[in-house]
């Protein structure tokens, strides 16, 4: 086999090294270089995320602590404007709504009370003990003197209708009331009367005070006495108008004339056999 030939001007090195690199083939990267690699590409994301986030945050922190302030100043003087006008407007109709009630209080107090004859001041007491069971007259009143109407009556007795309702009020109470008894619960004489009206079986029943045995007896008795010119309980009242003493109250229960009165204040008798029936 012939030898090739070499002359000076044949450079084995470089020869002998390009053969060399033509004939080793480039090799892959280790595993953990390329973990490496990816590791880094993926720090550089999540740095410029993060610079977006905290530019982002910067921007907001400045919008609402710096200028949102001056926003709303530049707003105060709007609102400020809305709320005194707001402000104004309710003054003004609260001062209205004082003055007016200023006004009536104060030509209701320099109106003189209504004043009650002794009929009206009956039915005013009569009312305001009718009406419920607590309801007493104070210690504090003079019986031998017209009571006070703003003690017994409800509405105000210093109005400019305060007389037309003392009328209603006589109307109402008597209505409610045809048959109406100042009596003692121990008396043998206003056990009669008692006794009495109950064998009318009256509708409305009869209304019972037992005088004696309330709180304010001692002013109501006299009361009543000066209200009704007589000496003694018991009082027979009815349709607002007293009857008299038990003889005179036997008397017109004998002649019918008791039966006939208690119909024309507009009590009724009730038949007891008929109600049975029903």
């Amino acid at each position: 086999m012939p030898l090739p030939r070499i002359t000076s001007r044949t450079p084995l090195r470089e020869s002998s090294s390009s053969s060399l690199e033509k004939a080793q083939p480039t090799l892959p990267l280790p595993p953990a270089l390329s973990f490496m690699a990816v590791k880094n590409a993926r720090k550089t994301r999540s740095r410029a995320a993060l610079l977006v986030f905290l530019s982002l945050v910067f921007i907001s922190s400045y919008i609402f602590f710096v200028q949102r302030p001056a926003l709303s100043t530049s707003m105060v003087p709007h609102r400020t404007a809305a709320a005194s006008s707001l402000a104004e407007a309710l003054d003004a109709m609260r001062n209205s709504h004082l003055a007016s009630g200023a006004g009536l209080r104060k030509s209701s107090s320099n109106r003189p009370q209504v004043q009650l004859t002794s009929e009206q001041e009956l039915a005013a007491v009569s009312s305001f003990l009718a009406s419920l069971a607590a309801n007493v007259i104070p210690s504090t009143v003079d019986s031998s003197k017209p009571i006070d109407p703003q003690l017994v009556l409800e509405f105000d007795t210093r109005g400019s209708r305060a007389s037309e309702e003392v009328e209603v009020m006589v109307e109402d109470v008597w209505s409610r009331n045809p048959v109406f008894l100042y009596s003692k619960l121990y008396s043998p004489i206003s056990r009669e009367i008692k006794a009495t009206l109950l064998s009318m079986n009256l509708y409305p029943a009869p209304t019972i005070i037992d005088v004696d045995i309330r709180p304010d007896a001692d002013v109501l008795k006299p009361m009543l006495m000066r209200l009704t010119a007589l000496s003694d309980l018991p009082i027979l009242i009815i349709g607002g108008k007293p009857v008299g003493s038990i003889t005179e109250v036997r008397e017109m229960a004998e002649t019918g004339e008791l039966q006939r009165r208690i119909r024309e204040a507009g009590a009724v008798t009730v038949d007891k056999r008929k109600k049975n029936k029903k």
